[in-house]
């Protein structure tokens, strides 16, 4: 018996079984039915029956005997080796260099302990495909030791792939804080995660003007935001072989001791902002008048108190707006505040002026207006009232800050300095990633100095190959892809998203309807992509195996090649 496909001129074919039989010396067929109602895979699985192969369900043929998400694997291993990772932590293989590698991109997919690594990373393909699978958290130990030996070098090779002669260099300085008391370099000092008498460790960022990240310099807890700054100016000159730069900071980072000290080297530009309490010094003496803003937000100026530098005098009328409100508001909590307590005070419910005065103090300092606020304290009465001529004196500053350079106007103008100043923006969006949801450099729970060090440079590392993937899923995610109107826009007006931006929030769709991702969403969404081993269950348990990795949907497969474009 066989299968017999009769064509039909503009109509389906007519499938018939048929046979074939002798009569005499001749061959003849005749149709045992009619099977054109079949479909297609029913017809396929007859032909087969009549070809003598033994047939059984699918679910009988081979079992999966081990499921485990490989997608986000994928794409991190991918970036890893478009940005050549392993030739810029040593140029030979090693095991050491093999462990790096895995726990950085351990660190990208789930961040946890080493020891918690250790057992998370075989649930996936990591370890498999890292070649880690018999790495215990003690060799991870050994190689975060052997990654710490060649920071220098790897931050070296860094610096030679991004930040230019003559570029910008972005620095900034965050902390985290320590589970345990036993690290040398843990203190007590200016906690900028909230955790108010907890140890912290204080660490700087160097990035470039894009915000990727090029090197990572750790020290003690309390160490001051301007203490570490010339250091890095020296590194960066010395140790990168950078001669002519553009060191970016903040006015808590580049202060006046700082700029004494780089106007004694050669080739160092800087742009940092000056303090409020300096602007008002230039708005009382004359120098800064607000009329000049009557027309644009934007004037240079030269002073006799910042000989060879450019002041860039800026003023936001919505920032302005956004200042005085707030103000206003903090102002009228304190006032409610401080009148429960004059009602107390008035009922005889509180007394004595050391009493009244903790409790007032209490209550301005919550709201950091004590200085707006003239207080009569005695030992049965309270008051207050408003100093109406210093809030007036703070609101005439309300949305006006000055850029300090040393950059001439031929090699930067005045736009440009604002634009570079608020690339540090960058900078603290790299310590967002680093220190939250994605990287979780915090808590510290390392005891010994080397080992505090080499966590965080693991952490920049990991940065460094998140930020290279999240540049190029920028279509695939709620991040602007239009990044060259940056360097047009108007540097002192808030920011404006691209009109593509807008219709990806507005729709949470993209043009072809699938669904706009954050970093964490995409990266779950290749997590489905997983990688099945199988066998033959009528060969027995020795039966060799074999893998079938799910096939990528659309946008799994458009975030994977997006991920084969990535370019130095």
């Amino acid at each position: 018996m066989h299968i017999h496909i009769v064509p039909n001129r503009g109509s389906p074919a007519t499938v018939l079984l048929r046979e074939s039989y002798r009569e005499g010396t001749k061959v003849r067929k005749r149709t045992l039915a009619n099977l054109s109602s079949l479909s297609a895979s029913q017809i396929a699985a007859i032909r087969c029956v009549l070809a003598g192969h033994d047939m059984q369900l699918v679910a009988q043929s081979f079992e999966i005997s081990a499921s485990r998400p490989h997608g986000h694997v994928q794409a991190v291993a991918a970036t890893m080796q478009r940005l050549n990772l392993a030739s810029l932590l040593g140029a030979k293989p090693s095991p050491e260099r093999e462990r790096v590698l895995a726990m950085i991109a351990a660190r990208i997919v789930a961040p946890h302990t080493k020891l918690a690594t250790t057992r998370w990373w075989h649930t996936t393909t990591l370890a498999e495909g890292f070649g880690v699978t018999e790495a215990n958290e003690n060799d991870l130990y050994a190689a975060m030791d052997w990654l710490l030996s060649r920071q220098e070098a790897i931050q070296t090779k860094l610096a030679a792939r991004h930040p230019r002669e003559g570029g910008l260099v972005l620095y900034d300085l965050s902390s985290s804080y320590f589970e345990g008391t036993t690290c040398p370099l843990a203190r007590l000092g200016h906690n900028r995660d909230g955790k108010k008498g907890l140890l912290q460790v204080n660490y700087g960022l160097l990035t470039d003007a894009r915000g990727c990240p090029v090197a990572v310099s750790v020290h003690e807890g309390n160490v001051a935001d301007a203490a570490t700054f010339a250091a890095e100016v020296q590194r960066v000159r010395e140790s990168f072989g950078i001669e002519q730069l553009v060191m970016v900071g903040d006015r808590g980072m580049i202060g006046h001791k700082a700029i004494a000290e780089l106007r004694e080297m050669d080739g160092v530009g800087w742009i940092t902002a000056l303090k409020t309490s300096s602007i008002r010094a230039l708005l009382e003496s004359g120098q800064l008048q607000l009329g000049l803003f009557d027309e644009r937000n934007l004037v240079e100026l030269a002073s006799p108190e910042y000989p060879g530098e450019r002041l860039v005098v800026c003023r936001n009328p919505q920032l302005a707006k956004l200042r005085a409100h707030k103000r206003e508001d903090l102002l009228a909590a304190t006032e409610r505040s401080l009148q429960a307590i004059q009602a107390c005070v008035q009922a005889g419910r509180l007394r004595g002026a050391d009493a009244i005065g903790l409790r007032v103090g209490r209550v301005v300092n919550q709201y950091k207006m004590a200085k707006h606020f003239e207080l009569a304290i005695e030992e049965r009465s309270f008051t207050f009232e408003r100093k109406h001529e210093a809030i007036a004196e703070e609101a005439a500053l309300d949305g006006i800050y000055i850029i300090r350079t040393s950059v001439d106007a031929q090699r930067m103008d005045a736009p440009e300095c604002v634009r570079n100043y608020k690339a540090l923006a960058n900078v603290e969006r790299a310590f967002r990633s680093l220190k939250t949801v994605d990287l979780k450099v915090r808590p510290i729970h390392h005891r010994t100095e080397n080992r505090v060090r080499a966590h965080i440079f693991l952490c920049m590392l990991a940065w460094y190959v998140e930020w290279h993937m999240r540049e190029a899923w920028r279509e695939l995610m709620f991040a602007d892809p239009d990044q060259a109107a940056k360097a047009v826009r108007d540097p002192v007006a808030p920011a404006q998203r691209s009109q593509q931006a807008l219709d990806k929030i507005a729709l949470r769709a993209l043009d072809d309807g699938t669904p706009v991702h954050s970093f964490s969403t995409l990266m779950a969404e290749l997590a489905t992509i997983v990688r099945n081993t199988c066998r033959t269950p009528s060969a027995g348990r020795e039966a060799p195996t074999f893998e079938i990795v799910t096939t990528p949907n659309a946008t799994q497969r458009r975030a994977l090649d997006l991920i084969q474009r990535i370019r130095l």
